[in-house]
């Protein structure tokens, strides 16, 4: 009976997973594909074998990954360091200050792109500098440092103050008990907070479409004006890698989490 009762339950589950997962499964099935149509003609590699002798894509998914890393890197730093200024802030003032830092991820991209376009244009104007790779990075970690706050914080929330004080106490330095105290109880928050600042930064294309300038190409701009000329299948074998690696650190995410499960359960 209870098999009966669970039956309804794991079929909604597994509907959703194919609804979710199915379309790239396709995907990565027809990266293999032989032919340049959604008909199956044979298995090969030659689209993987284009993808990396294109020094078109190969450019912009470098300046891609570059971007990405600077601006999770940066911005978990900056956000880490706000979420404690904000932590010790009380009442009302923290909650403002909360809202306030919660807006660019409930503004429309399209309206926080247009207004970088716009500062960085009149910057622009006034310093003699154009829109290239700085004014991506910028913004970038611009909308990626709520993130890291929204990660760090309930972490933060969750630590006794105490435990920093006994520190103190025992006879560290304040910036020695917060690398030997705070860090290590806060720290799965700013590597979730980093985790999504790289992913949110790799795929972005609103704001990077309006603040790249003329000559700075990323790889989600690059695969929107190869879609506007015709789709290549090379297309497939990227996007497929893409979610390979993705994969990958998901599954490393959670074996070092569940190791620290085990860890923790032990002592």
């Amino acid at each position: 009976m209870k098999i009966f009762k669970r039956l309804p339950s794991k079929v909604y589950i597994a509907l959703i997973m194919v609804f979710l997962y199915l379309p790239i499964a396709v995907l990565i099935l027809y990266s293999f594909n032989s032919g340049k149509t959604s008909v199956w003609q044979g298995f090969t590699l030659k689209w993987y074998s284009e993808l990396f002798n294109n020094s078109v894509i190969m450019n912009a998914l470098y300046s891609t990954l570059i971007i990405a890393v600077l601006a999770a890197v940066i911005s978990t730093i900056l956000g880490t360091m706000a979420a404690i200024g904000i932590n010790n802030f009380k009442g009302i003032k923290r909650s403002l200050i909360m809202n306030v830092s919660n807006i660019p991820i409930i503004n429309p991209e399209i309206v926080t792109g247009i207004s970088f376009m716009l500062m960085f244009s009149f910057a622009g104007t006034m310093l003699g500098f154009e829109m290239g790779f700085g004014t991506v990075l910028l913004a970038h970690i611009s909308f990626c440092v709520p993130y890291v706050i929204l990660n760090v914080m309930p972490k933060l929330r969750q630590m006794d103050p105490a435990i920093y004080e006994a520190a103190l106490d025992l006879g560290c330095n304040p910036l020695k008990a917060f690398v030997k105290v705070v860090i290590p109880q806060i720290l799965p928050g700013i590597f979730s907070g980093l985790l999504m600042s790289f992913s949110y930064s790799l795929d972005d294309f609103v704001i990077t479409y309006f603040t790249r300038g003329a000559r700075f190409q990323t790889l989600p701009i690059e695969i929107y004006t190869m879609l506007r000329r015709r789709i290549s299948p090379t297309i497939n074998a990227l996007s497929a890698l893409l979610f390979a690696i993705t994969l990958s650190v998901l599954l490393l995410v959670y074996i070092r989490d569940r190791r620290v499960e085990k860890a923790a359960a032990r002592v």
